[in-house]
């Protein structure tokens, strides 16, 4: 079949990365989707079980940072766009080991960049209807003040906000805000995002750069908050809590991220930013309580049964009080915004994760990363 675009889709097994995935491959049939992984602890092929047997998907196991093989596939594939999903993504892992990191979200992205900057050039349209399109996240931007403790109403309005709607403060991430990454995770992100920019500005690639708050919902790794936690609390194991449980971020279903990620794509302006956020502030100690109460109402006990779990530990290094993302400027643009409030897409997570403990217990005991390492090691 002849497609009308081949998309590569990088770290398309990764969490993010895999709704990204099934959402291209079943929107756009005429699309030939290319889902590029590397296939780390953190991306897991079983994410996409419903999607790979489509004709207009394939699988390619590749280190981004593997410039030649990366440069072939652009070459052999006629690949039309880019959409950057692949990162090292956990901010304690990278105060234990920025080395990974430096390496994995800066070299990678480069060696993205060059490899297309390479194959674009060297064809008769050049950039024309081509797109590299960078995911980033809204760490970069350093820490918001918190001046509400206690939370004020929102200035901003959507139609899922209208349960919890607090604000913690009066500043919040825009475009412009100046970079000011404190982790080696954000720092290496923010490294990577101004590599995109550059190459639109020295050689004229059309880019797009989006920074995106916490995202959670089904498939998420399970060192993350959310599913760990729902994990814990299923196995009434103790929930760890950095400090007092105060500092706040902006929550967003992984659903509409994909909406968004999908809309800015195809009709996002070249060489802009857009922040892309839930307009959903919490603390995360509110964010727990809410999950230890509905995981004990969907197991039958008692909500509230398991906040004795709840164990306070040593804040982690360089912890930022307050991310708020002001997404207004994609709401405006392009008409975008959430579609679930928290309330909502946390009991589609919980019933998520407590009907698929083979997907989790694979996860947790690594089963996965044997099995598929096996499958294609030889390809």
């Amino acid at each position: 079949m002849e497609y009308k675009k081949t998309i590569v889709i990088t770290g398309g097994a990764g969490f993010i990365g895999s709704h990204v995935v099934r959402l291209f491959v079943n929107k756009y049939p005429e699309y030939k989707v290319i889902n590029l992984d590397k296939l780390t602890y953190a991306g897991n092929l079983a994410n996409l079980k419903d999607v790979e047997n489509k004709p207009n998907y394939r699988f390619v196991k590749m280190d981004i940072c593997d410039f030649d093989a990366f440069l072939s596939l652009m070459r052999s594939e006629h690949v039309d766009g880019i959409i950057h999903l692949a990162a090292e993504s956990h901010v304690d892992r990278s105060i234990k080991d920025p080395f990974t990191f430096a390496r994995t979200n800066v070299m990678g992205t480069l060696s993205l960049l060059q490899a297309a900057k390479l194959y674009w050039e060297s064809l008769p349209e050049k950039y024309d209807n081509k797109m590299f399109y960078h995911i980033s996240t809204d760490e970069v931007y350093g820490a918001l003040e918190m001046t509400h403790p206690e939370g004020v109403e929102s200035p901003f309005t959507t139609a899922a906000s209208s349960q919890h709607h607090h604000a913690y403060g009066e500043t919040f991430f825009v475009e412009t805000t100046k970079y000011n990454p404190h982790s080696p995770y954000s720092a290496s992100k923010a490294s990577s995002d101004h590599f995109v920019r550059a190459f639109h500005d020295t050689y004229g690639m059309p880019t797009i750069v989006t920074n995106c708050s916490n995202n959670y919902g089904p498939f998420q790794f399970p060192e993350k908050l959310i599913p760990l936690f729902i994990n814990n609390i299923r196995q009434r194991k103790p929930l760890p809590v950095y400090g007092k449980g105060e500092n706040v971020r902006d929550w967003l279903y992984v659903e509409d991220h994909a909406r968004a990620i999908d809309l800015i794509f195809h009709k996002g302006k070249v060489a802009e930013t857009y922040n892309i956020g839930g307009f959903n502030e919490w603390k995360n100690i509110d964010i727990i309580k809410v999950v230890i109460n509905t995981v004990d109402r969907l197991l039958g006990r008692e909500p509230g049964e398991d906040m004795n779990l709840i164990t306070f530990v040593t804040d982690r290094l360089g912890h930022d009080a307050r991310y708020a993302i002001d997404s207004r400027k994609l709401q405006r643009e392009l008409g975008w915004e959430p579609s679930l409030q928290f309330e909502e897409g946390i009991e589609k997570t919980v019933k998520w994760y407590l009907e698929n403990q083979e997907w989790m217990n694979n996860i947790t005991s690594g089963d996965y990363e044997k099995y598929y390492d096996d499958m294609y090691k030889n390809r």
